[in-house]
C-alpha cells in the first residue's frame, strides 16, 4: 500500500501514555500494510542515542537550561538528518515518542523564559515540524506517579515534581492552541484501547487528507 510521507509527532507530561500510544498506532498502521518507522526523543539515531543518556539521567540540576537547549537540538538534527527525513523522503509514516513541543516546554517554558531561543535554534538547525501532533492530555497527578512507577534510569525530569508537571500540561494545551492546524488533543485519562482508537480516528483524516493532495 502506497503512502505520501507523514510525519506524525505524540507529545504528553511524563507518565501520560503517549509512548504506549505511539507504539500502537505503529502496529496498527504496519498491520494495514502501511510502512511506519517508530522513533523517539531524545534518541532515533546512534549519536543522538548517546545525547539521550546524558539529558535524562543525573542529578535535576546536571545542566542548565541553555545548556538542554544545546543537547537537545543536536540530539534532534542527527535524529532528523539520519532517521526522520530518510525515512520521509521514502515516503514512510514517521511516528515520533516526542519532537520539538516537548523542547519548547520543558527547556524554552519550564525552566526559564527561553521560548524564543528555543524557537531560533529550532529554525536554524531543524526547519521542521510535524504534519500532526497528538498530545495525550493526563493529569499532572496521575501522570506523574505512573512515571516514577516505571523505575527507570532516565527519572530526571520526573525528580523535578508535580509543579514542573502542572506547568507542562497548560504549556502543551497552550501550544495546542498556537499550533491548532496541527495537533490533535486526546483525552488519555481512559482505557488504552479506548485512548488507541481516537488516535487512530484522526489520524485515519490526516492519511486520506494526504492521499487525496
Amino acid at each position: 500500500m502506497s503512502q505520501p510521507g507523514l510525519f506524525i509527532s505524540f507529545e504528553g507530561i511524563d507518565g501520560s501514555g503517549k509512548s504506549t500510544q505511539a507504539r500502537l498506532l505503529a502496529e496498527t498502521l504496519e498491520a494495514r500494510g502501511i510502512d511506519v518507522v517508530l522513533t523517539r526523543e531524545p534518541g532515533g539515531s546512534p549519536g543522538a542515542e548517546e545525547i539521550r543518556a546524558l539529558v535524562l539521567q543525573g542529578d535535576p540540576d546536571r545542566w542548565s537550561a541553555r545548556t538542554e537547549i544545546l543537547l537537545f537540538t543536536a540530539a534532534r538534527r542527527d535524529h532528523l538528518e539520519r532517521t526522520i527525513q530518510p525515512a520521509l523522503d521514502a515516503g514512510k509514516v514517521v511516528i515520533c515518542d516526542r519532537f520539538a513541543d516537548s523542547t519548547r516546554m520543558y527547556q524554552g517554558l519550564s525552566r526559564g523564559d527561553l521560548r524564543a531561543m528555543v524557537d531560533q535554534l529550532h529554525s536554524l538547525m531543524i526547519g521542521v515540524e510535524p504534519d500532526m501532533t497528538i498530545l495525550i492530555d493526563m493529569d499532572p497527578a496521575k501522570g506523574l506517579s505512573r512515571a516514577l512507577s516505571r523505575q527507570t534510569v532516565e527519572e530526571r525530569f520526573e525528580d523535578f515534581g508535580e509543579d514542573l508537571q502542572k506547568a507542562m500540561r497548560a504549556g502543551f494545551l497552550a501550544l495546542a492552541k498556537e499550533y491548532a492546524a496541527r495537533f490533535e488533543v486526546i483525552d488519555g485519562a481512559r482505557e488504552i484501547d479506548e485512548v488507541a482508537g481516537d488516535v487512530l480516528a484522526v489520524v485515519q483524516t490526516r492519511l486520506e487528507k494526504a492521499v487525496q493532495s
